[in-house]
């Protein structure tokens, strides 16, 4: 029974409330430590030497000058960090992205790295470090780099996926395939059939809070790390395993984190840290610039796009066909594959098929960005699903829901769906108010669905009662968005007890057991299940505690909000004892009072999330904003709805960023001309509107109290949403994005040109 985790319905007290965030007066006050914040006695500026060329052999490195620079402890080279990942191919990639080896891929590669006693010094120490290079042709376009001729990246990329394996190396990493039926004979049946290329370019998740870690390796062999991160215990594993430590050997302890999305889920500089502090005997402190940032951690894909649908005169969709080609960077990442399978989640499809191609080109390798990959594939599908909803005269919001997934559907990825929340987000959309609101002159309105799988994975939670009665909440998982508010939102309602009655804290590595990343909506999933049961299983303690304290057995004690309680008549004399009092008597009953757990969290459950759109265009300047937003998602149980319309709204904000401004603009030497926020530009608030959110619930089957991951699904449908208002707004699809001024004045002068044609 402890480990039940199926879903019951039940009467919530304490989840669903709002209460104020336990970290807000730090952060507001400037008291939280950031990756940036931590010092330690000692410690050395760590800096990088990032290579200037994206495709270049390295012929020699000379360090000797730089060695030789008095303040500096320590120069490094890929001859530091010996390969031990014993043949594993993608722990091979993440230490030659830390320290390229005998080729750089991308402008901002990493070919050496320096500790010094000053920044000034490790500057200086920087120049004096020569680099041989011998230039290569290089390729940054996805499109590009798989036609014949494109420069190889790696002369041993033989395409995974196909048979028979290719004899000849590509650029074309792996290819994934999935769907079910007979495409060719769905789009025979079909009435009218559209196909479309699009197009989306690299974007950076843009968080505010750099990279930046302290690293001491002592010379026993034991070693500590302070980090923004989203996961310290996979952190551990992978600095551990690429320095030839023990696991054990090595303490990571997360900061508070300004800011993620996907983008601090790998190493970058932690390695390159700990074996500078290794070999100066001394902490090292690394921080990246801004620049480093955008040219030499992991933004999105870019991506090239086939869709081809078709659709019969009463609205329902026949068939559905992707081809999805997405940049990785330099090494294979499983992009492609994700964008594959969440093409066309959102609809019950009898005949569909879509192939991920994982492409390698000269750019930073690609990293997750929330929902990872599926913002791409619903702009293109759900783009083409309003052009056919057009052309057949059909709402396309009814086309939506006439096609929409539900329970017992099969996905277009394999598994049949459970309980899923796609069709109540669409019904919601049809009654909401938004609907109804007048446009203005220039203005249209737009729809789009988005869909993302959520994770579980493995979980450790350790739960504390005090003499006072105060409970404190142990977790592994980062806080990326307020989960230890969720978190002790559901322990406090499973032990019956107030929220300000239970502190929650994120415990280092050698804390706790392992705890997987905080990626893919598990957050808050996985470690309130882990704390549900953690909870259950202390209530187990606080019930032999007061069978010994009533001296009764142990089977005659229930707990009920917070009391422990004798059942029967025949106890009628014994008052119920709070968890207070009975905490309060712990030293006698047998000691401090405790409830572990752990897990590995399954039945994340599917989110679903519709969205309304209205924009305006500029028809003589190209610009577009965007005048209305409304976010409509399956929470399954919102355990702080303050939070989780936060991640809705903050998810819409970074589509419209990626809808409408947001690119890597490459030159044609390979590097990379907009490093910064002056040139990148990330929306602020005078670019955005009051984002409004419906948050419903259809309970997770899956989870004690119905939980589903919420952080990722809603940057899924802007890009696609824009899209089709921007097409209402001035009859003209887009189908490159970002949709910025230029684009759009381009697409607005065609269309001119075609009708005097």
């Amino acid at each position: 029974m402890p480990l039940d985790a199926s879903y019951h319905a039940k009467d919530f007290k304490t989840v669903g409330t709002r209460p104020l965030r336990p970290d807000g007066i730090d952060k507001v006050t400037g008291r939280a430590k950031y990756g940036a914040d931590h010092n330690v006695a000692g410690q050395l500026v760590g800096l990088v030497l990032r290579s200037p060329h994206p495709h270049a052999k390295i012929k020699k490195i000379d360090t000797s000058k730089a060695e030789k620079l008095a303040g500096v402890k320590a120069v490094l080279t890929a001859a530091d960090l010996p390969d031990l990942t014993g043949g594993d191919k993608g722990m091979f990639d993440i230490l030659d992205n830390c320290l390229a080896r005998t080729k750089v891929f991308y402008d901002g590669h990493a070919v050496a790295a320096v500790a010094a006693i000053d920044m000034a010094t490790a500057r200086q120490a920087l120049k004096l470090i020569k680099v041989d290079y011998q230039i290569l042709p290089h390729v940054t376009d996805v499109d590009e780099a798989v036609k014949p001729g494109a420069p190889i990246l790696h002369a041993d990329c033989f395409t995974e996926g196909v048979e028979p394996k290719p004899k000849k190396a590509s650029n074309i990493a792996k290819v994934t395939s999935f769907g079910h039926g007979d495409v060719e004979k769905g789009f025979a049946e079909a009435d009218v059939v559209i196909e479309r290329t699009f197009r989306t370019e690299q974007t950076h998740q843009g968080y505010i809070e750099p990279h930046a870690c302290v690293a001491s390796v002592s010379p026993d062999g034991t070693g500590e790390l302070w980090v923004c991160t989203q996961g310290h215990f996979v952190y551990r594993n992978h600095c551990a395993m690429l320095l030839g430590m023990d696991v054990s050997k090595l303490r990571v302890t997360s900061s508070e984190i300004g800011g993620g999305f996907g983008g601090k889920t790998h190493v970058w500089i932690e390695p390159v840290a700990l074996a500078l502090s290794r070999k100066a005997n001394r902490p090292v402190k690394i921080v990246m610039s801004r620049e480093e940032v955008f040219r030499a951690s992991g933004p999105t894909s870019a991506t090239s796009i086939d869709v081809k649908i078709g659709i019969k005169k009463d609205g329902t969709i026949t068939a559905g066909k992707a081809e999805l080609r997405y940049a990785s960077g330099p090494y294979l990442t499983m992009w492609a594959e994700l964008g594959a399978m969440t093409s066309f989640a959102c609809y019950d499809l009898k005949n569909v098929r879509t192939q991920g191609y994982e492409v390698l080109v000269n750019r930073p390798k690609s990293a997750a960005y929330r929902a990872p990959s599926a913002p791409m594939a619903a702009f293109a599908v759900e783009s083409v699903v309003d052009e056919l909803a057009k052309k057949i005269g059909m709402d396309p919001l009814e086309v939506r829901i006439k096609n929409a997934a539900k329970q017992g559907t099969k996905s277009s990825y394999g598994p049949v769906y459970g309980p899923i929340g796609i069709g109540p987000t669409l019904e919601a959309a049809r009654k909401h108010p938004h609907m109804k609101a007048p446009l203005g002159p220039n203005q249209g309105r737009g729809y789009a669905c988005g869909f993302w799988f959520n994770f579980g994975g493995q979980t450790c939670t350790d739960i504390n009662v005090g003499p006072d009665g105060t409970v404190t909440l142990t977790v592994g998982t980062v806080d990326v968005g307020g989960s230890r508010a969720s978190l002790a939102l559901c322990v406090a309602e499973e032990l019956g007890v107030p929220y300000g009655q239970v502190k929650c804290a994120v415990a280092d590595t050698a804390a706790l057991g392992h705890n997987d990343m905080t990626d893919g909506s598990r957050g808050t999933f996985s470690s309130s299940m882990a704390g549900i049961f953690a909870a259950r299983n202390t209530i187990e303690v606080l019930k032999e505690r007061a069978a010994k304290m009533w001296e009764i057995p142990v089977e005659d004690v229930t707990w009920e909000n917070g009391q422990a309680k004798a059942m029967g008549s025949k106890y009628g004399n014994l008052a119920p004892l709070s968890l207070k009092e009975i905490a309060a008597a712990a030293a006698n009953t047998g000691g401090p009072i405790a409830g572990h757990a752990e897990i590995v969290a399954d039945g994340a459950g599917v989110s679903f999330a519709t969205h309304i759109c209205d924009v305006e265009v500029d028809p003589e300047t190209g610009r577009s904003r965007v005048v209305r937003y409304t976010v409509i998602q399956d929470a399954g149980k919102a355990v702080h709805p303050a939070y989780v319309e936060g991640q809705y709204q903050g998810g819409a904000a970074q589509g419209i960023g990626w809808a409408l401004n947001e690119e890597y603009i490459y030159g044609k030497d390979g590097r990379l001309q907009n490093p910064g926020f002056l040139d990148y530009r990330i929306p602020v608030c005078s670019d955005l509107p009051m984002i409004d959110t419906q948050i419903l619930e259809i309970p997770n089957p899956n989870h004690p109290y119905g939980v589903r991951g919420v952080g990722e699904t809603s940057i899924v449908p802007p890009i696609a949403a824009i899209a089709n208002a921007m097409s209402n707004a001035f009859g003209v699809r887009m189908t490159h994005v970002p949709m910025s001024p230029p684009r759009v004045l381009k697409a607005l002068e065609a269309a001119k040109k075609s009708k005097k044609a």
